[in-house]
């Protein structure tokens, strides 16, 4: 009597999890799966029309209309690398006499990196080979200046996780997610220096003043001083975060 043939099984197929869409459109959603890698990301932000409005655009908004400004373009870039696997994070820099700036942030083998939309040249993109995030906020430091050449940039935040705004629809709404700079302005930030080091720093020498500027999308009203937005009134912190009052 022979031995029992074994049965065939048939191998198990791991079923593949249906992407995530987000709420976002069809269109939307195909765009950003396109931007695969952090530099993609950075190229498709640069490309899109540097705007001056007091607005706060999700990254559905604008991606539809094409343009935007720095939180704006920060929002796009964290939508974007959410869609490719990375958290959502932001990192807001903060600034005296002048804009602040928000950086989406990412890491590759255990390094910082950013993506941001600047009209200034230096304040975009930073390859990851931070190890800590004061390293990141620093290398923007030389390059964040008003346009009386003073160097501005004083503190940073702590990562902003965008998934605690889900629920007010951060990366879809058709109003304006004002609930994102609010996030940024709650949240821990942390001086560069002492306040003593900031009042010795010297202005920045005409050259670097210029190249900074190479690019520049020019306001049509006169007398900006800040990264790009017309001259207000800075009253409080909210005023620089939000919409025009962004880098």
């Amino acid at each position: 009597m022979g031995l029992p043939r074994k049965s065939k099984e048939l191998p198990k197929v791991r079923r593949r999890e249906p992407a995530r869409s987000f709420g976002l459109s069809p269109e939307s959603l195909r765009t950003l799966r396109a931007l695969k890698t952090p530099r993609l990301i950075q190229r498709f932000v640069d490309g899109l029309t540097y705007q001056y409005a007091d607005t706060a655009w999700s990254p559905e908004r604008v991606l539809r209309e094409r343009k935007g400004h720095c939180m704006e373009g920060a929002l796009l870039a964290a939508a974007a690398l959410r869609v490719s696997g990375h958290p959502p994070l932001l990192m807001d820099l903060e600034a005296v006499r002048d804009d602040d700036h928000v950086v989406a942030l990412y890491r590759e083998h255990g390094l910082w990196g950013g993506i941001a939309k600047s009209n200034f040249a230096g304040l975009r993109f930073r390859a990851p080979v931070y190890r800590t995030l004061r390293e990141l906020a620093v290398s923007y430091f030389e390059d964040y200046y008003n346009l009386r050449g003073e160097r501005t940039l004083r503190a940073y935040s702590q990562p902003v996780n965008l998934t605690r705004l889900d629920g007010q629809h951060w990366m879809t709404a058709e109003e304006d997610v004002w609930c994102v700079p609010e996030l940024l302005i709650e949240a821990r930030h942390y001086p560069l220096f002492p306040h003593k080091v900031a009042r010795a720093l010297p202005r920045l020498d005409r050259r670097s003043f210029e190249a900074g500027l190479h690019g520049r999308v020019e306001h049509r009203e006169t007398g900006d001083e800040g990264m790009g937005a017309p001259l207000l009134p800075v009253s409080t912190r909210r005023g620089r975060l939000r919409g025009s009052r962004s880098r």
